[in-house]
């Protein structure tokens, strides 16, 4: 065999191994989705919340897997650049048929990226594809039932209800129905008399956290809307609990600030492809990332963003709006909704973490349930930007003050490590931008954002307005992530009285305080309210700034007891039915 030939088939034989290798991981993905109907069937949400870790952590594990299996195959041959060149090649033609083939280029490209360390991009050994859509070549439909409701909009849930078979019977289906038919006409009455007229829904179920949702849309005569029904397992057994078909309210359970849907779903690319249907203004990124595909949705977002970067190559990077972060220097293009933050050097006075602390409170947030009140964040390696394009002061605060995660290579700037997250206004400046109403419905939300996120059992450690940001849906999400802890982890102290005049003028605490202590009754005189504001989250939210209310919550969460955060409004909720 000539050694053309031999360095040929040896290729062939890598990217075979490769594709083999993204199939498994492919397969235990599709097992673990699976098993999440059981859990909603039994109840058993310890083990749904095992698996949702155990499924984002499986693919390290299995580019683990494969490099080892690499290693052992190739021998020395594996640190030829040349022949992963040919072994591109080969994987490409391999995968060239297969559904969801982009699944499989972002598998080989962590492979290479890891493996090379490549600074920006290195086309020859990874699929790029900076020019077109990862949907664009799907034209295939997606699985789904399609119901007509000529005898009427109940008799139509019925037969819906009756199509999605779970070992734990309705509680009472012909009611369910009902109240799925009665909120629908009254939401899209002004549809006409007869608004819907047909329903088409995804085969497959939707399981998070605690709830199971089947994903649709609504037909009239000349439009469509979202139809995505909740269902949640009672003690009495199954129940629709909410149909939401509002835009914003399904863009919001598709977004950013909620986990990861376990939906096992035959192809990828064509649920994304229905799904944008639904929400034409959604990122693709953010739909592979919620769907759980994670590291789709991370390639998508470089994609995307990249090649926005290109065509605005005269605008300027600069330094996020907002206060100055002491442990993070963030940037933005002001065009593109996207913030990249980069760990500093040196902390700010009165903060002790250090890095590998910063890095464990985000891999905390990607494991825990988000409730919709937490940003969703992609950890980026060997990012290479043009210097030039940088504003001179973003510039030299990054090379200055973040040394060791920068690395100036000739007219680039390669940023070693950072995280990117969707670009959220900062509460504390948009209180001062917009009306008062819109202002006080702002403020509002703010307290409701930390008792949802205590609720789930995390505290923000920082209440300050300007660790929160306001999304486009107008929703108030928490983005500081350095000293995020767990309720359960606290101390919550009511404040000591004062023993003498001297306490009362005293510069510090007079009084010994630990390391896990907190004082819910100093959070107000932080916030930089004026009397008026303060007043009104008072009244609304004063629980929050009681620490009896925070004790009693922290021995509910240590008993194991759960406490609901639904992650849609009132409003999308039906009449209880049964």
């Amino acid at each position: 065999m000539s050694p053309r030939h031999s360095h040929v088939a040896f290729a062939r034989e890598a990217a075979e191994l490769l594709v083999d290798a993204f199939a498994d991981y492919n397969a235990r993905f599709a097992d673990i989705t699976r098993r999440a109907q059981r859990h909603f069937e039994r109840r058993d949400w310890l083990a749904a919340r095992r698996d949702a870790i155990a499924r984002i952590t499986l693919y390290d594990h299995s580019v683990a897997e494969t490099f080892a299996r690499l290693e052992q195959r190739m021998g020395e041959r594996i640190f030829a650049h040349a022949l992963w060149v040919q072994v591109a090649c080969e994987y490409g033609a391999l995968i060239a048929s297969l559904l969801d083939s982009e699944l499989y280029k972002t598998f080989f490209n962590t492979l290479t990226r890891r493996f090379f360390r490549t600074r920006g991009v290195d086309p020859d050994i990874e699929f790029v594809a900076l020019d077109i859509e990862p949907t664009d070549h799907i034209t295939h439909p997606v699985a789904r039932h399609s119901y007509v409701a000529a005898a009427g909009l109940t008799a139509l849930f019925e037969r819906v209800l009756a199509d999605y078979p779970f070992a734990v019977p309705f509680r009472d289906a012909a009611a369910c129905a009902g109240a799925i038919a009665a909120a629908l006409d009254a939401r899209l009455r002004s549809w006409g008399t007869v608004p819907v007229v047909a329903v088409e829904l995804l085969e497959t179920v939707f399981y998070r956290e605690r709830r199971a949702y089947l994903v649709g849309r609504a037909i009239g005569r000349e439009r469509h809307a979202p139809c995505v029904i909740a269902l949640v397992n009672d003690d009495d057994g199954l129940r629709v609990d909410a149909v939401l078909t509002a835009g914003d309210q399904v863009a919001v359970l598709f977004g950013y600030t909620h986990s990861y849907f376990h939906a096992d779903l035959p192809t990828v690319g064509d649920a994304v492809v229905f799904l944008r249907t639904l929400l034409p203004a959604k990122p693709v990124d953010e739909l592979y990332t919620v769907l759980g595909r994670a590291k789709q949705g991370k390639t998508e977002r470089y994609r995307h963003f990249f090649r926005h970067l290109a065509l605005h190559c005269d605008e300027p990077i600069r330094a996020a709006d907002g206060i100055r972060g002491m442990v993070m220097a963030v940037f933005t293009l002001p065009s593109y909704p996207l913030v990249f933050k980069v760990i500093r050097d040196r902390f700010g006075f009165g903060k002790s973490v250090a890095p590998e602390q910063v890095h464990e409170k985000y891999r905390l947030v990607a494991h825990h349930d988000r409730v919709g009140r937490l940003v969703d964040v992609q950890e980026f390696r060997y990012l290479r930007f043009s210097r030039r394009q940088f504003a001179a002061d973003m510039l030299a605060e990054l090379e200055v003050e973040c040394a060791q995660r920068v690395l100036r290579d000739g007219d680039d700037v390669v940023l070693l490590h950072c995280y990117a997250e969707r670009r959220l206004r900062p509460l504390n400046l948009y209180l001062h931008e917009v009306a008062s109403a819109e202002a006080e419905r702002a403020l509002l939300d703010y307290g409701q954002a930390i008792k949802d996120l205590a609720r789930s059992n995390l505290f923000p450690g920082d209440l300050l307005l300007k660790n929160f940001g306001v999304s486009r849906s107008g929703r108030v999400v928490f983005y500081d992530y350095d000293e995020l802890c767990l309720v359960t982890e606290c101390r919550f102290r009511t404040l000591p009285t004062p023993r003498h005049h001297e306490d009362e003028i005293a510069d510090g605490a007079w009084f010994s305080v630990g390391e896990h202590d907190v004082f819910p009754e100093q959070f107000p005189r932080f916030l930089g309210l004026d009397a008026q504001r303060r007043q009104v989250l008072l009244a609304a939210h004063g629980e929050i700034f009681d620490p009896e209310w925070w004790q009693a919550l922290s021995t509910q969460l240590q008993s194991g007891a759960y406490v609901d955060v639904p992650p849609y409004p009132q409003s999308a909720k039906v009449l209880k039915t049964g």
